[in-house]
């Protein structure tokens, strides 16, 4: 089967995927996590589940309680049902305190979320930090609400329990690791939400399939922010220790133009990457910087941390009129979407693979002099003659390509690769 075969098919088999999951109620914690963690497990059997308990500090963040929703909903004073979460998870703010209230619709009325500017779409709303209770529902239906008593009932659990997450380990032949990370955490949306767990799991099938692998691939699926930030202070001294380069992957399900999110420094070997992979595609692209960022690439490149981490997405979140709300659905992500997403993300991964990386075989400077690369009677300026060559040896930590050493070092990529090549044969570096 030709490549460009497989990448559809992957397309289709994760947008059937993301249907499946679709209907679980899933938040920062509780059941629908669960559920989802069960698919994924039975699609990836080496996945490992983990969780930490309510309570649990990640760093500046705790762990809160539990929360679990049977089914939220509201009665008209007429006895109709709107608002319910069994139409659509969105109808109930993420979080919502359990209870069973009467109220007029005065009092209802500010814990009813609509979009003005969306009248046709429920929006996304949670309180994971601070007790609250409220609905969604498309400002066209606010708007034909009648006046009188309401019932608004949630039934739902919020008590001590965990917080799920999990991670697949595809071991190479190195112990250098390329990290993909997502999230899921969002109630039915596709794009947001679902798009990155299926098109993880669809680079998942295809890392495993590969007959050797230089690098160990390391897939984290958990709740955005607090996952994050749970995951990292359970493995961050091994995390700093062995990630070469890591990807956030959100908002790859639509068929918008690609978007490229840079890492703080926009130099890391997955900034590299990832802009040699779009450019070589030959699609439009557009560029943002760190300061525009959104996602978990804020807990894995925030200060003290500092791991090589960029996302390649389709629309970015925050630009598409569909996000976070009920518009960023199954047909807003199509099959296309997320197999142009897996092929620029195999892309990647196969430069990964592939572009020369070279790494000093010595402990320390190597003596250039009894090799013949280096003047053997010491004078002044005698060291100059050989710098480029030891700057060169200087970058070669086989995490650092040669267009990065190029980058650093002010050359040429040929004039790197020229004195890599004569290293190379010296034996004083491993290609």
């Amino acid at each position: 089967m030709q490549v460009a075969d497989v990448h559809k098919e992957l397309g289709g088999w994760a947008h059937d995927l993301a249907r499946e999951l679709w209907p679980f109620p899933r938040s920062l914690t509780g059941h629908g996590v669960r559920q989802t963690l069960d698919v994924l497990q039975r699609e990836l059997p080496d996945l490992s589940r983990h969780a930490v308990p309510t309570g649990y500090h990640a760093f500046d963040w705790e762990v809160p309680r539990e929360w679990n929703l049977k089914r939220a909903w509201i009665e008209t004073p007429q006895g109709q049902v709107i608002c319910d979460t069994d139409v659509h998870n969105l109808h109930v703010v993420g979080y919502s305190t359990p209870g069973d209230r009467k109220l007029p619709l005065e009092e209802l009325a500010p814990r009813l979320h609509s979009e003005p500017d969306q009248p046709n779409a429920i929006p996304y709303v949670t309180s994971y930090y601070a007790d609250y209770w409220g609905f969604c529902l498309s400002e066209d239906q606010r708007r034909r609400l009648p006046p009188g008593e309401y019932r608004a009932v949630i039934d739902a659990t919020l008590a001590p329990g965990q917080l799920d997450f999990a991670d697949l380990i595809v071991p190479g032949e190195t112990d250098r690791e390329v990290l993909f990370s997502t999230y899921l955490c969002h109630p039915s949306m596709a794009n947001n939400e679902l798009s990155g767990i299926v098109v993880a799991s669809a680079l998942a099938r295809l890392v495993s399939q590969m007959p050797r692998r230089k690098y160990t691939y390391r897939f984290v699926f958990l709740p955005e922010t607090l996952g994050s930030l749970v995951y990292l202070s359970t493995r961050l001294d091994h995390l700093r220790a062995k990630v070469d380069a890591g990807f956030v992957l959100t908002c790859v399900g639509d068929e918008g133009p690609f978007s490229y999110l840079a890492s703080p420094s926009e130099s890391t070997l997955a900034d590299r990457i990832a802009i040699r992979a779009l450019e070589a595609s030959g699609v439009a692209f557009e560029r943002y910087s760190y300061l525009e960022r959104g996602s978990d690439e804020r807990q894995y490149c925030a200060p003290g941390i500092e791991l090589p981490v960029c996302s390649v997405m389709k629309s970015k979140y925050g630009t598409f009129p569909e996000y976070h709300t009920s518009l960023d659905d199954l047909e807003f992500v199509t099959p296309r979407g997320l197999s142009e997403s897996i092929a620029m993300y195999h892309s990647m991964i196969t430069d990964l693979e592939t572009t020369p990386r070279p790494r000093l075989r010595t402990l320390g400077e190597p003596q250039l002099g009894r090799r013949g690369l280096y003047q053997t009677l010491s004078r002044k300026g005698s060291a100059a003659d050989s710098m480029l060559m030891r700057n060169v040896l200087a970058y070669s930590d086989g995490r650092t390509d040669l267009e990065g050493i190029a980058a650093k070092l002010g050359v040429s990529v040929n004039e790197v690769s020229d004195i890599v090549d004569m290293l190379v044969t010296h034996e004083l570096l491993t290609p």
